[in-house]
């Protein structure tokens, strides 16, 4: 296997934007022998000529220009590592709370993102009820939380609000029966509103599962035991919206919220809050 000497790659970059052995020697803090030295180590591992040395100015020939491109990509690839990966005022972790119905498809995004620009930050991602990431924020254990909530509380900021919709299995029919069959997580924020609405809509309805247990609810409804609700567009893919045509209520929209806690400052928070604000703003 044949590795590219980056050294000798930089001094042949440097060369080609300056025009002169003499004047990249002069950037490059080195002799000017010795980036002679490297541009022909440069050539005699790839055998090629890279530089017409004829003219008074210092030209590229057919493959230095071929290999010119390659280098500069090259170099800005190898300076990003260094930069990202031996910078030390971002170094620490950020604990970020998510309700779990909406992890997808923001949070990957946003994980992405932010670790791309902040390698040396580490994200401790909770996925829990909004009540609870409420509990758990309040002591201090997050530095951010996401929520869903009818209202938006004390020192939150809302990003976005949207509707619920009736979910169910694809192609199902146990909307059609009655009374209700639901299925609902026992912390489920949506559950008391949803419950609610059918009352004063005169339907029966009847708890089909009561569980602690998300994947409880999805393995139910799948399997067109009973039907739940989520915020609009992002049910699970094995789960469907039910087109009712309104023989079910219409459900309540609701906020999704941004916290922040005071302990949560400098520039790496303050990415995390935007491109928490870029995800769920845009829904």
């Amino acid at each position: 296997m044949r590795n590219i000497d980056m050294t000798a790659l930089r001094s042949f970059a440097m060369v080609a934007e300056t025009g002169g052995v003499t004047k990249a020697a002069g950037f490059l803090n080195l002799t000017q022998s010795a980036v002679s030295m490297q541009l022909k180590r440069l050539e005699e591992s790839l055998d090629v000529v890279l530089l017409d040395r004829r003219a008074r100015t210092v030209s590229l020939t057919g493959e230095g220009e071929q290999l010119l491109g390659y280098a500069q990509r090259m170099l800005t690839l190898n300076d990003e590592i260094y930069s990202r990966l031996t910078a030390q005022e971002f170094v620490g972790e950020i604990v970020l709370g998510v309700p779990h119905d909406i992890v997808y498809p923001a949070i990957p995004t946003v994980l992405r993102r932010f670790t791309a620009e902040f390698p040396r930050m580490r994200v401790q991602l909770i996925s829990s009820f909004t009540m609870q990431l409420r509990e758990q924020f309040s002591r201090g254990e997050c530095d951010f939380i996401i929520t869903t909530e009818e209202v938006c509380g004390q020192n939150g900021h809302t990003l976005s609000e949207v509707e619920l919709a009736w979910a169910g299995a694809p192609g199902g029919s146990a909307w059609k029966s009655r009374p209700l069959p639901l299925a609902y997580e026992r912390n489920c924020i949506f559950r008391a509103p949803t419950q609610k609405r059918l009352t004063e809509s005169g339907i029966d309805w009847q708890m089909a599962v009561d569980s602690e247990s998300s994947r409880t609810v999805e393995a139910t409804v799948s399997a067109d035991l009973a039907v739940h609700t989520y915020i609009k567009g992002m049910a699970p893919p094995h789960l469907e919206e039910i087109n009712h045509g309104g023989a079910l209520p219409t459900l309540q929209s609701v906020k999704i919220n941004l916290y922040q806690s005071d302990t949560a400052k400098g520039q790496a928070a303050q990415a995390m809050a935007d491109l928490l604000r870029q995800a769920f703003e845009s829904i």
